[in-house]
């Protein structure tokens, strides 16, 4: 049997599909319109021969989203353990093979959470396993990082301006955007990400979470496994989402538009230094 080493890298396919195909419709005044919709297609995930799950996506990037997919659900304790993903759109399959099995699959599969979101994701295992030995960083973050970030985000989130109906996340470097992926649910796109962190050794803890969509626990949990410790949206938080981010540490920052953010948690580590001009609300006796 061959022994992983921190040498080995897995073998990945090359079979990411099209973000968006074209399509025509009918607009309210009964004219036909050329445009785009994101596509969607159905991969099922094979673990050593054995189905796992099936996954609803995008696809331009299949193989980093089942890698990040096998990090985020602790299936596999590493990246070297991994010696190939191999994805075949004609079966709608993905064939992960691993250097000597994976020891205790059936009890990791027992339990399984549907979370919720646009496609709904799927957790195995408990959804608390490991928390309590998460310690992640506490970086201060500047206000005025934020507003550079969020500016430059502008230039992304490319198939949702053509064809909408997809969520994207992004991995960030003080102001700077890492790596961004839409797809047609925010788990997919976090998974991805984090097969991206795994394949590339790149650590967490100077890093930044970006997110279209909710805070979920779901997303808060997946985050912190990455070793994240600050995470945004531009959406809102749900009450499990804030709970865990208080109790891993994870700095909560949602409703991240233009100049308008919320601080969930974490509001010690931000440096307010770009407040601006406060509105000034009407007077009663106006």
């Amino acid at each position: 049997m061959q022994t992983a080493t921190t040498l080995n890298v897995p073998a990945l396919s090359h079979s990411g599909l099209e973000a968006a195909i074209q399509v025509v419709a009918n607009d309210e005044y009964g004219e036909r319109r050329s445009g785009h919709i994101a596509s969607e297609r159905a991969l099922t995930v094979y673990l050593d021969k054995r189905e796992i799950l099936t996954l609803m996506t995008m696809g331009t990037e299949p193989e980093l989203l089942v890698l990040g997919w096998l990090r985020n659900q602790n299936l596999v304790p590493d990246v070297s353990h991994i010696k190939a993903i191999q994805v075949d759109w004609e079966t709608e399959s993905a064939a992960v093979t691993t250097f000597g099995g994976v020891d205790g699959l059936d009890k990791k599969l027992e339990h399984k959470t549907v979370t919720t979101g646009c496609g709904q994701g799927t957790v195995f295992g408990n959804l608390m396993d490991n928390l309590d030995k998460l310690h992640l960083s506490q970086p201060r973050i500047a206000q005025s990082l934020i507003y550079r970030m969020l500016d430059n985000l502008n230039d992304y989130n490319e198939v949702y301006k053509r064809a909408g109906g997809v969520h994207g996340c992004a991995l960030c470097q003080g102001d700077q955007i890492l790596h961004f992926v839409e797809d047609v649910g925010r788990h997919n796109a976090v998974d991805t990400i984090a097969g991206y962190m795994w394949l590339h050794s790149a650590a967490g803890a100077d890093k930044i979470f970006y997110t279209t969509g909710r805070l979920t626990s779901e997303m808060v949990i997946k985050v912190a496994q990455m070793g994240i410790p600050i995470l945004v949206s531009r959406s809102g938080v749900t009450q499990m989402g804030l709970e865990l981010a208080r109790k891993v540490g994870v700095t909560l920052i949602a409703r991240a538009k233009g100049k308008h953010f919320m601080v969930y948690n974490g509001v010690d580590s931000l440096d307010y230094d770009a407040m601006p001009a406060r509105r000034l609300e009407p007077s009663l006796a106006e």
